[in-house]
């Protein structure tokens, strides 16, 4: 049923991704999300490691939207909600989590794909969540 609110988001869908024990210098892909579709939001939460070399990528319909270390995130200071969209948080409990949401929903007709890339040893588990809509 379309929803008769104006700019309302219409049935989400979360899309969940878990890799352990990542081996050092590999990709991987958490979340591939088929068009047509919108993105509305992501987060990605690691487990481990210490140098927080870990990359975070959005590719949409091919073309790469996010690409950037959770230490580049920390250095860059986007450790808070702001509008550029992607920020990063770091729990008491050793958790690094990267968020991704921009003010308005992304369109993709073919693919959504959110993949890491580990550049440090230690990294016990990735998990991801990312919510799109029809």
């Amino acid at each position: 049923m379309a929803s008769s609110l104006i700019g309302a988001v219409v049935n989400p869908v979360r899309n969940q991704g878990l890799v352990t024990n990542v081996a050092v210098n590999s990709t991987k892909e958490l979340v591939k999300v088929k068009g047509p579709g919108l993105f509305l939001s992501a987060e990605v939460t690691k487990q481990g490691g210490n140098s927080d070399i870990t990359f975070v990528i959005l590719d949409i319909d091919g073309q790469n939207v996010v690409n950037i270390s959770i230490a580049a995130l920390f250095n860059q200071g986007l450790t808070s909600a702001n509008s550029y969209g992607i920020s990063v948080f770091r729990s008491g409990a050793s958790l690094e989590t990267v968020t991704i949401g921009f003010p308005y929903p992304l369109t993709f007709n073919k693919l959504l794909s959110l993949k890491v890339t580990v550049n440090e040893p230690g990294v016990v588990q990735i998990l991801a969540n990312v919510i799109t809509a029809s």
